[in-house]
């Protein structure tokens, strides 16, 4: 039994949910999303509220009723509300600052690192250490973020770096434990 695959999913007002086969359209206020799924997994729409079935109780089955649950749920969140993820640069000198639509980091390096968001992708800056990705597709919005954050990941003996907003980076003692041994 998949505990989230058997949750249904209800469609705010504002949001049109089209269904071909096994490719999903969801339009609303911010946006459209499209995605293909696995013909396995059966999705009907039925008095605004949008469920996923599966044909058999196999494993493969089983594994892909919750994603694609999870994945239209998603969907259906980005088109409405949209996703944020949030990054924060620690480190004297460190900043972050908007050029046109590119992202321009000074984290340490000699010359600076300019990123360039793909397409449905916002960067924001909101002061020399904050940055916001804001997008409608989960995924993306995750894995521009997760490139940011690759620019400089966090320093666990330092502390410096680019780290997701929240985040707790375990701090290493480094060489104090090397003193008071003998030579």
């Amino acid at each position: 039994m998949s505990r989230v695959g058997n949750r249904p999913i209800t469609v705010p007002k504002g949001v049109e949910v089209s269904i071909k086969g096994n490719e999903v359209t969801v339009k609303g206020p911010k946006g459209q999303l499209s995605r293909s799924f696995p013909e396995d997994m059966s999705i009907s729409l039925k008095d605004g509220i949008l469920t996923v079935s599966r044909p058999t109780d196999n494993r493969r089955h089983r594994s892909l009723h919750g994603f694609t649950r999870s994945i239209l749920a998603n969907m259906v969140e980005g088109v409405s509300q949209g996703f944020k993820r949030s990054l924060e640069l620690y480190g004297v000198g460190y900043r972050a600052a908007k050029s046109g639509d590119k992202l321009v980091l000074q984290v340490g390096y000699t010359k600076p690192v300019e990123i360039t968001p793909p397409t449905g992708i916002s960067l924001v800056t909101e002061g020399p250490t904050q940055i916001s990705v804001l997008g409608i597709d989960k995924e993306l919005v995750g894995g521009v973020a997760a490139k940011i954050r690759a620019v400089k990941p966090p320093d666990s003996y330092l502390g410096k770096g680019i780290k997701y907003a929240g985040e707790r980076v375990r701090r290493k003692a480094g060489k104090a434990g090397k003193v008071g041994r003998k030579k």
